[in-house]
């Protein structure tokens, strides 16, 4: 008899419920790159000729405005009606160029539409995420799974910079039709909770299409278990998710934090055109360093944060870090692509690194309290709050960058450590809990 090969006996050593894991990490993964991915082109075509005329560019600083309706609805669908509409109004963007549109409003009213319905993709993604997976090495799992980001960022960067030059309208009809395409497989695959709700799908399917009159079939009705709706754990009040520890701290350091991570999202490319001299398909290509440093951070604060069983030192040493390193970006890019490669890296580490950490793995120990009791349906709600808050930061940041770059690149990046240093400053009082407390389980560690 033939030896089972290496490669097949290490895949069936996993058994059903990890497969689902896997599967589950996977499809989330790829469902929130293409949210990424379909927001990076703005950044890339919007100094371009044939967008600039006639129109003004300022419209690109508006962004995502989050809210918790997500909890209220079922994940699978709410996701995937905000991902066809979102890859409808990504499209009419760049049907734009194809129909020759310079009306101002026509932009703004698609990009604020669009923001909207993005809106339903994080709440969403890390809930059913966090449905999937425990606390054990949440930092690790978490930051590998939150490079979804920066894999978006890079990939929505080079569709944008291949088309930007000769039809800028396909570098958002075509991340347009991506995030669309990835909504059906969101409405076809996605299972929001664990392996027991697989189970009840499968028979009740069963039972449906197959009948209890169908030969060599037989399911009992009573194996059917029907879950009213009256059982279900309600949804969480805004004021109650407010009351747990450690959710205004982390989510106005979020807002500070995404301030900074979202205007180098819009702004690099166009702050490495001008330092550089580069063209745009090159200043786009450059920047995505910044995010494969992102994904470097991302992971060694999730990592980190497992290791010391203390989040918000994590998130605070890295911010610190972050402010300094800032200012010598600055300095550093006017001396060359190769101290602007090596500066890059770091600094899209150092701050994307306190973000993602912010957005996954502490939302999700927060949207499982111990005072919750295990109600899931209250981590949308905090991811909610916390990412909703931390996108008036996303909103705020790239509109300042705008004005304060008229003045200068340097009012810029002084506003940018500004914002990193309040960020560290609200995560002080958890801080120091942190450090005076003995326990060492991973996690947030506040009371």
């Amino acid at each position: 008899m033939a030896p089972v090969p290496p490669g097949t006996r290490f895949l069936a050593s996993f058994n059903r419920d990890q497969w689902y894991r896997a599967f589950t990490f996977a499809l989330t993964f790829l469902l929130y790159t293409s949210f990424h991915l379909s927001r990076k082109p703005i950044s890339i075509v919007k100094f371009t000729p044939q967008l600039y005329k006639n129109s003004d560019p300022s419209f690109s600083s508006w962004f995502l405005i989050d809210g918790i309706i997500g909890e209220r609805l079922p994940i699978r669908l709410y996701l995937t009606v905000g991902m066809l509409t979102s890859g409808l109004f990504t499209c009419l963007f760049g049907l734009g160029y194809v129909y020759d549109i310079h009306c101002l409003g026509f932009y703004i009213f698609v990009q604020v539409a669009n923001g909207l319905v993005q809106t339903t993709g994080w709440p969403s993604v890390v809930t059913c995420i966090g449905n999937w997976f425990g606390k054990g090495r949440r930092g690790l799992i978490m930051g590998l799974w939150n490079s979804h980001t920066s894999v978006g960022n890079i990939l929505g960067s080079l569709i944008a910079g291949y088309y930007v030059s000769s039809n800028w309208g396909l570098s958002f009809i075509v991340p347009g039709v991506i995030i669309a395409a990835m909504g059906v497989i969101c409405f076809l695959f996605l299972i929001e909770r664990g392996i027991k709700q697989i189970q009840e799908q499968l028979q009740t399917l069963f039972k449906l299409l197959l009948g209890q009159e169908s030969i060599g079939v037989c399911v009992p009705v009573q194996q059917v278990v029907v879950v009213k709706s009256e059982a279900e754990p309600s949804a969480i009040s805004f004021m109650g998710a407010l009351r747990i520890p450690g959710v205004v701290e982390f989510s106005l350091c979020l807002l500070f934090a995404k301030l900074v991570s979202y205007t180098f999202l819009f702004w690099l490319p166009i702050y490495i055109t001008k330092a550089a001299h580069l063209d745009a398909k090159k200043a786009g290509d450059l920047s995505t360093l910044f995010d494969v440093g992102g994904i470097v951070g991302g992971i060694l604060a999730g990592v980190i944060s497992d290791k010391m069983g203390k989040r918000a030192t994590t998130c605070a040493v890295m911010l610190l870090l972050a402010a300094p390193t800032l200012y010598g970006f600055s300095m550093m890019s006017q001396f060359g692509l190769g101290p602007t490669i090596g500066m890059l890296l770091v600094c899209g580490g150092l701050v994307n690194g306190p973000y993602a950490l912010i957005t996954t793995a502490v939302s999700a120990d927060l949207g499982t309290h111990k005072s919750l009791k295990g109600n899931a349906r209250a981590l949308s709600t905090v991811t909610a709050i916390i990412d909703g808050t931390g996108s008036v930061g996303a909103a705020v940041g790239p509109l300042l960058a705008g004005l304060l770059s008229s003045q200068g690149w340097d009012q810029v990046f002084y506003m940018l450590m500004t914002a990193d240093f309040l960020a560290l400053l609200l995560l002080l009082r958890l801080v120091m809990k942190e450090l005076c407390s003995h326990r060492k389980r991973p996690g947030v560690s506040v009371e």
